[in-house]
């Protein structure tokens, strides 16, 4: 990761504290006194809001700290120890979860993803070549679905693609779940075709990403169909995830979707991308991926980084098969308007 004071800082998306509205609330409620463990009830409230948001009136709604503790929580509470996950090669559990879904005895079954994604012939393959291999007894067992909306690449999967996955694993067997890390930017993407309730009405399990969405920390497990992950707080408690002072997710999960927050807040992050990757074509620089949320990625040969990298901060995401850096710029809920307008007068 570059980063240079003094000039646009496009490094990540989770920079910024907390929006005002979710700091506001935490400091009005500082003083209160409440049960814990998440049995509050602000954490009521907003299981309330957000079962209302995906017109899922019936959900379980559990809230964690942080995404890679979400996904190896929830993983391993859906998975038997013979039971694997399919994912995408590039998928996040993958390859920046420092291995914790198979330090947690669960084989990720690899598939190599387009442009981020896998598509439901993906998991047909897999499931087929399992239950057609004379030695699967000897296997691990394709059980689980896991992909991510927006993907690592900033790309979204559409409505029917969904559908195409959810349709698979329940003819199937499988669960599908949903990382929703960076969901707030998929939802305000004009491009974006999945709604909350989308995504209820097709996965087994999802979450509500807030780290990188306008909370300080924090995200929100929906599980649709409730009752279908069993002792689920038993599961966060082992996996120490269960927050003693556990209102202080519920406080800031209730500012987010107060009057549809958590709907709109990506929207200033998604305009500012579309803005960064217009200066960057227009000068010359090669942008790969198709992605309309608030991720943008340039390749960069090292005369091209060499000169990016003074007139803006940004991280470097990999290393293609030639050589070049896959350079990514992030923008969000914070991005401000004079910080965009800098960069685009610096590649002017």
């Amino acid at each position: 990761m570059t980063f240079s004071p003094g000039l646009p800082n496009f490094s990540s998306d989770y920079q910024e504290g907390a929006h005002q509205r979710v700091l506001d609330a935490l400091v009005a409620t500082n003083m209160e006194q409440t049960s814990g463990y998440g049995t509050d009830a602000h954490c009521a409230r907003a299981r309330d809001l957000i079962r209302a948001a995906c017109e899922a009136p019936d959900a379980d709604v559990y809230f964690l700290v942080g995404g890679t503790q979400t996904n190896a929580t929830v993983i391993d509470a859906i998975l038997l120890p013979w039971q694997g996950v399919i994912a995408p090669n590039t998928g996040h559990i993958n390859m920046h979860e420092a291995g914790i879904v198979e330090r947690g005895g669960h084989k990720i079954l690899d598939v190599p993803a387009l442009d981020g994604k896998i598509n439901a012939a993906d998991v047909e393959r897999i499931c087929s070549a399992w239950e057609g291999d004379g030695a699967r007894d000897h296997m691990i067992a394709p059980a689980l679905v896991y992909i991510s909306q927006p993907t690592e690449y900033g790309t979204l999967y559409t409505r029917r693609e969904l559908e195409g996955l959810s349709r698979v694993c329940r003819a199937r067997g499988l669960k599908l779940f949903v990382d929703g890390a960076r969901l707030a930017y998929a939802l305000a993407s004009p491009a974006n075709d999945v709604t909350l309730a989308d995504l209820a009405r097709l996965t087994d399990v999802f979450y509500i990403g807030g780290t990188k969405c306008g909370a300080l920390f924090g995200e929100a497990v929906v599980i649709p169909n409730s009752g279908s992950i069993r002792q689920f707080v038993t599961q966060m408690k082992q996996h120490g995830a269960l927050l003693a002072k556990g209102r202080l997710l519920g406080v800031q999960f209730e500012a987010l979707f107060e009057d549809d927050l958590y709907l709109t807040i990506g929207a200033p992050a998604v305009q500012a991308t579309a803005r960064i990757r217009a200066s960057l074509i227009r000068a010359g620089y090669v942008v790969t991926m198709n992605s309309p949320t608030n991720l943008t990625f340039v390749a960069l040969d090292q005369a091209g980084h060499d000169r990016l990298s003074r007139k803006v901060s940004y991280g470097i995401w990999e290393t293609l098969p030639d050589g070049r850096l896959l350079a990514r710029l992030g923008t969000s809920w914070a991005t401000l308007e004079q910080a965009v307008a800098a960069f685009e007068e610096a590649l002017a």
